[in-house]
C-alpha cells in the first residue's frame, strides 16, 4: 500500500551559476541549529573542494539535512554551471521537489530554463525563491514576470505556475513572502518547504528499491552510492540485486555492508533506512549512477535518462619536453591513465578512451570549463602531463552531413560595447537571434553560435568589453556545419634554443610581440615564449647575452626597460594553444610549445600540410 512519509521532505536547490544556491544552503544549516552557536564556520561551507572555493561556484552536487518542526529536511545543492550540467540532470531522481533561486537584478539566465525544464520533464513542484533582494538595482516585481513567462514557454502546467514566490537576502539569512515585508529570518522559506513540496511517498511493505543517483567516491571504502529508497527498506547485511534500466542484461548479487543518513554536513552510520530517505550505501565495488538496488525477490529497475553526451574533447599526453619530469611525482603514461580512469567513477559527463599510441589518452567532457577543472585538480596532486587544443566533438547524420554542437550564449554588456560582440562572435559564425535594452544603459545580447566559435572567445571577451560583460552558454543541440573559423590572427614567438631567459634577450624580443616569460624562466628550443605582434611565427633568441667588449658607449649602463610578460592562467593557456601546440601542464609551471620542437622538421610538416591543402 502507498503511504506518505510525513517526517520527511527532499528538495534541490537549482539556478542559473552565482545566483546564490551556496549561500542560501549555508542560512539553510546556520538556523536550523546544525551548528553550535560559538562554531566558527566559513562561508559557502558546502562547497568543500579547493577549486570550488576558490573560484566560487559548485562543480559537484552535495547532500545535506536539516530538521525543522520534527520533519527532516535532505537538500540537494547543485551546479549552476553548464559544464556541470550532468549532475544536476540526475540528482533531481532523488527530490519530490525544487526550490529555484532568481537573482532579483538578473532574473532568469539560460542555466535557468536549463535546470528549469529538467524540473518540468520530471513533473517536479517549484518554489521560487527571489534571491539578492537588497541587491542595488533589484527589480524583484518584474523578475515575478519574467519568471512566470519562463514557465509558461517551458509549458508548466497550471500548479506549477500557480507556485509560491519567496523573496530572500541569502547573505542576511532572511526571507519573506512579501518583497516589502521587514525580513528577520529564513523560517517563511522553511515553512514553505514543508507546506508546499510533497512528502515521499511508497509501499513499505514492497520489495526494496533504491536508484543510484549520484556517486562518490573514497580512497578507503571505495564507491559510496547515493540515492533515495522508492520503495521498502533498506538495511544492513541485507543480499539485494542490481539491475539497470538502459543495460536489462545486468544483474549482480551484492551486500549492503555500510548504510548512511546525511545530517548536517556529516554522513551518520544507519542500520536501517525507510522509503523516502536519502542514503549513502558504501561497500559495492561496481557500482554505477543508474543502477537500482532490489531485494531478489522483485527485481525491478527504475527508468533514468541517459546523461548527456560530452561536446568538446582535448588529447592528454605524456610531457615529452626536455624539461620533463623535473616537478611531478607522476609522469608517466600508466599514471596519468590510472588517474583518468579513476575520475569516472565520480564523474558521469566525461568519457575517457585509449588511443593508438599508449602515450596520449582522449578525453571529452561538457566543455572548457569542465576540462580545465580535471586538469588543475590533476596538477595540484603532482600529476605533469601535456595537453593539445580543446576540438568539438562531430556527428554525422544518415547522409553522411557533418553536424556540430551549437550553443546559446547570453550576452549582457553595456551599450556602448555591443557592437564589438556583434563583430567579434559574427567573424566566429555566430548569429544575433536577440537583441533586448536593459536599464542602467545595458544591452542583452543572444547568439546562436557553434561551440568551437567559443573556444578561446573568452579572453577577448573580457579585453572588447574592458571587464564588464557577462557571458553565459548552454548546450543547444547539433546543427549542420557551419564552416571554417580562424581562430587565433597571430603568430607565436618561438624559443630559438634551450638555456636561461636573460633579461638582453627578452629586451631584443620583446619588439616583436608580448612576452610571456620574465628573466630566469628555463626555456628550450620550440618552446613559446611570446604572441607574435604579426600573423606568422617568429623564432627568437630570449638567451642571447650582451657581447662584452672593452669599448664603453655613454649609454651602455643604461637600465634594460622590460614591458611585464602576460602570465597566463591555465583557461587562457587552453584559450591561447592552437592545433600545432601543446600545453605542458606541471604541479609549478604551465608552459605553451610546438608540437614539433625541432624549427626544421617544423617547417617541412608545415609544407606538408599545406601541399595537401
Amino acid at each position: 500500500m502507498i503511504t506518505k512519509r510525513e517526517d520527511i521532505r527532499n528538495v534541490a536547490i537549482i539556478a542559473h551559476v552565482d545566483h546564490g544556491k551556496t549561500t542560501l544552503v549555508d542560512g539553510l544549516l546556520r538556523q536550523s541549529g546544525v551548528f553550535r552557536a560559538n562554531q566558527e564556520v566559513q562561508e559557502r561551507v558546502m562547497d568543500s573542494g579547493d577549486i570550488e572555493r576558490e573560484r566560487g561556484i559548485t562543480i559537484l552536487s552535495k547532500n545535506t539535512a536539516v530538521n525543522y518542526g520534527g520533519v527532516k529536511i535532505n537538500i540537494v545543492d547543485t551546479p549552476g554551471h553548464a559544464d556541470f550540467g550532468g549532475e544536476v540532470e540526475r540528482v533531481l531522481k532523488m527530490v519530490n521537489g525544487v526550490i529555484l533561486v532568481v537573482d532579483a537584478f538578473e532574473g532568469p539566465m539560460p542555466q535557468t530554463r536549463f535546470v528549469l525544464s529538467k524540473a518540468m520533464a520530471l513533473d517536479l513542484p517549484v518554489i521560487v525563491c527571489i534571491n539578492k533582494i537588497d541587491r542595488p538595482g533589484a527589480r524583484p516585481t518584474e523578475v515575478i514576470d519574467e519568471v512566470l513567462e519562463l514557465l509558461m514557454d517551458l509549458g508548466a502546467s497550471d500548479e506549477q505556475i500557480d507556485c509560491p514566490f519567496v523573496f530572500a537576502s541569502a547573505r542576511d539569512g532572511i526571507s519573506m513572502m512579501d518583497p516589502d515585508e521587514e525580513g528577520t529570518s529564513l523560517k517563511p522559506l522553511f515553512e514553505t518547504i514543508i507546506n508546499y513540496i510533497p512528502a515521499p511517498e511508497g509501499d513499505p511493505d514492497a520489495g526494496t528499491q533504491m536508484l543510484i543517483s549520484t556517486i562518490d567516491y573514497n580512497e578507503y571504502v571505495g564507491r559510496i552510492g547515493v540515492g533515495k529508497v522508492d520503495n521498502g527498506s533498506i538495511r544492513v547485511g541485507q543480499d539485494c540485486v542490481i539491475v539497470n534500466h538502459h543495460d536489462p542484461d545486468t544483474m549482480r548479487k551484492v551486500r549492503i555492508s555500510k548504510l548512511y543518513e546525511f545530517e548536517g554536513l556529516k554522513r551518520v552510520e544507519v542500520e536501517e533506512a525507510k522509503i523516502g530517505s536519502i542514503v549513502a550505501v558504501s561497500g559495492i565495488s561496481d557500482l554505477h549512477i543508474g543502477d537500482t538496488i532490489c531485494s531478489p525477490e522483485a527485481p525491478e529497475a527504475i527508468p533514468f535518462q541517459k546523461i548527456s553526451e560530452p561536446t568538446i574533447s582535448m588529447t592528454f599526453n605524456v610531457n615529452d619536453s626536455p624539461l620533463a619530469g623535473q616537478d611531478g611525482k607522476y609522469v608517466t603514461s600508466r599514471h596519468i591513465r590510472d588517474r583518468l580512469y579513476r575520475e569516472l567513477n565520480t564523474d558521469v559527463s566525461l568519457r575517457v578512451e585509449d588511443t593508438d599510441t599508449t602515450e596520449s589518452f582522449k578525453v571529452s567532457g561538457r566543455g572548457e570549463l569542465h576540462l580545465s577543472v580535471l586538469i588543475e585538480t590533476m596538477r595540484r596532486e603532482g600529476y605533469e602531463f601535456a595537453v593539445s587544443k580543446a576540438e568539438v566533438i562531430y556527428k554525422y547524420d544518415e547522409k553522411g552531413k557533418r553536424l556540430e554542437p551549437m550553443e546559446e550564449c547570453v550576452i549582457d554588456v553595456p551599450d556602448e560595447f555591443a557592437g564589438n560582440v556583434i563583430q567579434k562572435l559574427g567573424e566566429r559564425k555566430g548569429e544575433l537571434v536577440g537583441m533586448e535594452s536593459r536599464e542602467g544603459g545595458f544591452s542583452r545580447l543572444t547568439f546562436s553560435i557553434p561551440s568551437r566559435g567559443l573556444i578561446g572567445y573568452r579572453g577577448d571577451f573580457l579585453t572588447d568589453t574592458k571587464g564588464n560583460g557577462v557571458m553565459n552558454t548552454i548546450f543547444a543541440g547539433y546543427a549542420p556545419y557551419k564552416g571554417d573559423i580562424a581562430y587565433r590572427k597571430q603568430g607565436s614567438l618561438i624559443a630559438f634554443e634551450a638555456g636561461t631567459a636573460v633579461a638582453y634577450g627578452l629586451f631584443g624580443a620583446q619588439d616583436r610581440g608580448q612576452l610571456f616569460i620574465g628573466p630566469g624562466e628555463e626555456v628550450y628550443a620550440g618552446m613559446i615564449v611570446g604572441q607574435s605582434g604579426k600573423a606568422v611565427d617568429i623564432d627568437v633568441n630570449v638567451c642571447k647575452t650582451k657581447h662584452l667588449t672593452n669599448t664603453r658607449s655613454s649609454s651602455a649602463d643604461e637600465a634594460l626597460r622590460l614591458t611585464p610578460p602576460k602570465i597566463m592562467s591555465l583557461e587562457q593557456a587552453i584559450e591561447y594553444v592552437d592545433t600545432d601546440e601543446l600545453l605542458e601542464v606541471t604541479p609549478n609551471h604551465l608552459r605553451l610549445r610546438k608540437k614539433i620542437l625541432d624549427p626544421r622538421l617544423r617547417k617541412r610538416a608545415a609544407i606538408s600540410a599545406a601541399a595537401k591543402k
